[in-house]
């Protein structure tokens, strides 16, 4: 797919966001988010490289709106030890060529910080969805590297309280984005009719989960619950990753179905009785705050959730998810729930979920980067031809 060089007449100032996790992977946080920039902006979403036979270059591909997804591909037999000094210069280029060294920075990860080393960021994000240093296979300096983006970052959002309980003293200027809900999607499978062909055979009562299954999925509970009721199908949505498929429990009624479709997940989620969440309680899941939290609850599905702090706080102190830890307990917790009144328990998810919605997040992320914009703008005393429009980054 072929795109224009240079500035389109619209000139909004564009974005960089620099991710480790592909467009292409689960849908989550920042599809969300950069695909509502990407309306009125070019937004550059800069992936980890991938190899391939040849020199050095960008594969380019549009997605949503006007966002740019940019692959770096890189020989495959190259010295890796050299890969940050070969992506600084092509990051480089690519702002050259595009028109877009000026422009607003966003990083997923500190480990992609000396790629943007050359440009010239009219404001710089650190959005802090996960504690990457506490994952499996975390990379070398990460936390280092973390800290320099702390001292040249605007702006810190986190993904959730705990995360930010964690950040605020780094940093002057740290906001708590919770896990946020694309509402309307998800009540699809209110009124959804049809089954999904590979779902449709599995028994009920079927206790789904969806999300990445990885270190962060206590499969010794997954597999105590499946042989403490082997009348009950438990269904797992999305990729394996960082753990040996062969790991995996295998029992007659647990039901690995892959990775799926952000679109087709209210179709799986009306076939289900009940949404659970068997995270491990270890170091990878200390600050997360699930998105899948509130797409159950939007679907109309009680929830049963081991006691992660951001889903303790304040959903389970809400009553809106049951809280479990042993075995035993998420049984109980699960035939609890699929008892509950199931309008009685939508009418407080839908209340407490209705200003948690993605584009109230993004609009009160737009407003704070415009505000730093500003802010600049009048501490360098631009001139008035120069001045930064809150409403869209217009210069």
């Amino acid at each position: 797919m072929q795109f224009s060089e240079g500035k389109d007449s619209t000139s909004h100032i564009d974005l960089m966001c620099f991710s480790h996790l592909r467009w292409d992977f689960v849908y989550q946080r920042p599809q969300h988010l950069m695909s509502r920039f990407a309306r009125d902006r070019r937004v550059f979403f800069i992936e980890e490289p991938m190899d391939h036979d040849g020199d050095p270059k960008w594969k380019f591909s549009e997605e949503q709106g006007r966002l740019i997804r940019s692959v770096p591909m890189l020989p495959a037999d190259r010295n890796r030890a050299d890969d940050n000094e070969v992506l600084r210069r092509m990051v480089d280029e690519l702002a050259e060529v595009w028109g877009c060294r000026e422009c607003v920075t966003w990083f997923y990860t500190p480990m992609m910080l000396e790629w943007a080393a050359e440009l010239t960021p009219i404001a710089t994000v650190y959005d802090c969805m996960d504690e990457l240093s506490k994952f499996r296979f975390a990379p070398n300096g990460i936390t280092q590297l973390e800290e320099k983006l702390f001292r040249k970052a605007d702006l810190v959002f986190t993904g959730g309280h705990s995360l930010y309980m964690a950040k605020t003293a780094q940093h002057p200027s740290v906001h708590e984005f919770p896990s946020s809900i694309d509402a309307d999607h998800f009540r699809q499978a209110l009124t959804n009719g049809a089954e999904m062909p590979d779902q449709e055979s599995i028994p009920h009562p079927r206790i789904g989960y969806a999300g990445v299954i990885d270190e962060r999925i206590d499969l010794s509970l997954l597999e105590q619950a499946a042989e403490l009721r082997p009348d009950w199908s438990f269904v797992m949505l999305g990729p394996v990753v960082k753990i040996d498929p062969a790991a995996l429990p295998k029992r007659d009624n647990i039901f690995y179905l892959g990775g799926k479709d952000y679109k087709d997940l209210p179709a799986y989620f009306s076939g289900w009785d009940v949404g659970m969440m068997p995270f491990a309680l270890n170091e990878s899941t200390e600050f997360i705050s699930p998105t899948k939290t509130p797409e159950y609850l939007s679907a109309g599905l009680p929830v049963v959730s081991t006691p992660i702090t951001d889903v303790v706080t304040p959903y389970g102190e809400m009553g809106l998810v049951q809280i479990a830890v042993s075995p035993s307990d998420f049984i109980d917790s699960i035939s609890y729930s699929m008892a509950e009144d199931k309008d009685v328990r939508l009418k407080a998810a839908n209340e407490f979920l209705a200003d948690r919605s993605w584009d109230r997040t993004f609009r009160e992320m737009d407003e704070l980067i415009s505000g730093v914009i500003e802010q600049k703008a009048v501490s360098e005393t631009m001139p008035a031809s120069r001045h930064v429009s809150h409403a869209n980054w217009a210069i």
